[in-house]
Parts: structure tokens; C-alpha cells; sequence
């Protein structure tokens, strides 16, 4: 199976999926990545641009990311980019990476750009309707990601809900752990939830409330085969 991680950031694929992209390159699968704003010029304690580089390639080598697609829209202010410039990027990505499913951002989540990322990303998805050469698509996930998507402020807006849970096992959540750190000046201290204890206890939560060892949840929106 091929799986195409469609981001904001870096760094998003660690918080929202690095334990599962792991495991599924583990096993086999190929896992790419899709990154809106690589550069995230607006963040925070940001090292320098082939600082940022070198933790990126680092930290997706250490989860098993086979090709990062690499966008330079700007950081926070994905609103101000025409939505055809947005679709038609993760376009070309899919066209490369012929993905058999979509990991993408969940709607609700307060950051800006993950928002304008996932919805550019559900135009995009339906490519293959449009273009019948395009690999038809078999699902699409949305995933959490911490210190954003349990915010939800618009209340107006269907919060996160996970139906779809990948038992990564505590392997796993150290390597995620470990590949986020390689990302300078993103992990903070306890209670902040880019913390270790803030990532492992969701993991712990998430493998609790499906009976697993340790788990990373998504919500499937479509499903095309069995």
C-alpha cells in the first residue's frame, strides 16, 4: 500500500502520524510525505533554513518517509494563497506518489494553514474522478495533531472524532518521540502538549480506548473498497 501524508508543516507528520508511518514502512508500505510550508518562517525558536532542512530529512529517514514533496507557501498565512495554487500542488504530489490513501488534517483544528491543507487537500482527493490515468484512491484519513487539533474553538465545526486506530506499540512511540526531537526548538516541557508525557499519554489513551498497545487515531471520511 502506498500512503501520502498531506501537511502544513514539518513536523505535523511526527505529531500527527510518526508512530504509524513507522510501523507501515516497517512492514513494507511506502509512506510519502507532502509538505505545505517547509520553511515555517512564522515559528517560534526556528533554527536556521538548512538547520530546519537537516532536522526534516532527519527526522523523516528515522521514520521510514520514502519522498517529501516540498512547498514553499508562506507560514500562517495560507488564507492569503489562491485555493487553486493549494489543490493543484497536492495534485502533482498525488500524481507522484500515486497513493492508495490520503492522511491529511482534520477540518476543525484552530491552526490556519492545517485548515487551508485539508481543504485543499479534499479538492485534491478527487482527482482521480477528474483524470482517469490518476490511481483511483481508496481511503482518506484525517489525523490529530497535539497543541492544535483538540483546540476546536469553532464550535461551530465537527470536532475531531476517531474512528480508525493503528496500534504503533511503545516502539514505535519512542521513535516518535526521537524523530521529533531532532526537530530544534519544537518539544517544551511538561504540561505543554508537545511534551513526552503529553504524546505517550495520548498514545497510551488512544491504544486504551481501542484495546491496544499504544495507539495514533485518525477518523476515516471515505472508503472506497473493503
Amino acid at each position: 500500500m502506498n500512503y501520502l501524508f498531506v501537511l502544513a508543516h514539518p513536523d505535523d507528520e511526527v505529531l500527527g502520524a510518526g508512530g504509524s508511518i513507522y510501523k507501515l514502512s516497517k512492514e513494507g508500505h511506502k509512506c510519502d510525505i507532502c509538505i505545505m510550508c517547509a520553511q515555517a518562517k512564522a515559528r517560534a525558536f526556528r533554527p536556521e533554513d538548512n538547520e530546519l532542512e537537516a532536522d526534516m530529512d532527519a527526522s523523516t529517514e528515522m521514520l521510514g518517509v520514502t519522498n517529501k514533496y516540498v512547498g514553499d507557501f508562506p507560514n500562517v498565512e495560507m488564507n492569503s494563497v489562491p485555493h487553486l495554487k493549494l489543490v493543484q500542488f497536492i495534485e502533482q504530489a498525488i500524481i507522484k506518489s500515486e497513493p492508495d490513501v490520503i492522511v491529511t488534517h482534520h477540518p476543525s483544528d484552530t491552526n490556519n494553514d492545517h485548515l487551508h491543507t485539508s481543504l485543499a487537500c479534499q479538492a485534491a482527493v478527487r482527482l482521480f474522478q477528474r483524470r482517469t490515468e490518476v490511481k483511483p484512491l481508496k481511503e482518506v484519513w484525517y489525523m490529530e495533531v497535539l497543541s492544535s487539533t483538540e483546540w476546536s474553538l469553532n464550535s461551530a465545526m465537527n470536532r475531531f472524532t476517531p474512528n480508525l486506530f493503528v496500534e504503533i506499540g511503545p516502539e514505535a512511540v519512542d521513535v516518535k518521540l526521537a524523530a521529533l526531537a531532532t526537530y530544534r526548538g519544537v518539544m517544551r516541557p511538561y504540561p505543554h502538549p508537545r511534551s513526552e508525557e503529553a504524546i505517550k499519554g495520548l498514545a497510551a489513551y488512544r491504544g486504551a480506548q481501542a484495546g491496544c498497545n499504544y495507539a495514533e487515531a485518525f477518523e476515516c471520511v471515505f472508503r472506497r473498497e473493503i
